[in-house]
């Protein structure tokens, strides 16, 4: 059973707009006691920093070389002017100590020798082995180390140096 409104009676609607005012007097006395809660916190907050300054010390100083109670001063920042030449002149110097003599430490005789000649030597000498009566029982297999992807092997001078393409001879080698 619906019920239906005669369609010949007119429905007051009202005004269109708000009738009557805000209430000021509320309006202002929220804004007095929002004001008054925040200067309270205010100043709560200045003697909590005050009272734990003094009560609690902040501890031994990070690094001996800095006094006690001297804050050490950070750098300024360094930043990089010209990166890619930056890049470029740190991977030239890495493939120089690669591919040159040198000493490591000379106290205790110890050198650096280009990559290619020592995998000449490795090749010749091969590697130091121990007997297995040497290997702690228990011991894990040491697999062979594998690169996931394999499309970062030079690393981040990798895409500085010329690429080598693989083309297959006739007698079945490849070459480089």
């Amino acid at each position: 059973m619906a019920t239906k409104e005669p369609t010949n009676t007119p429905v007051d609607r009202g005004p269109g707009y708000e009738t009557r005012d805000a209430h000021v007097g509320a309006l202002l006395q929220f804004a007095f006691w929002m004001a008054v809660v925040l200067a309270l916190t205010l100043v709560s907050m200045k003697f909590m920093f005050d009272y734990l300054k003094k009560s609690q010390p902040l501890g031994a100083t990070a690094s001996p070389l800095v006094k006690a109670g001297e804050r050490p001063k950070l750098p300024s920042l360094m930043l990089q002017v010209h990166p890619h030449q930056e890049l470029v002149d740190y991977c030239s110097a890495q493939q120089t100590a690669v591919g040159s003599y040198g000493w490591v430490s000379q106290e205790s005789g110890v050198v650096h020798i280009p990559v290619d000649r020592a995998m000449d030597l490795v090749a010749v000498r091969g590697l130091p082995t121990r007997a297995a009566s040497e290997v702690p029982a228990g011991s894990p297999a040491v697999a062979p180390p594998t690169v996931a992807g394999d499309t970062d092997v030079q690393g981040q001078c990798g895409y500085l140096s010329e690429p080598q393409i693989v083309v297959p001879s006739e007698g079945g080698e490849e070459k480089k």
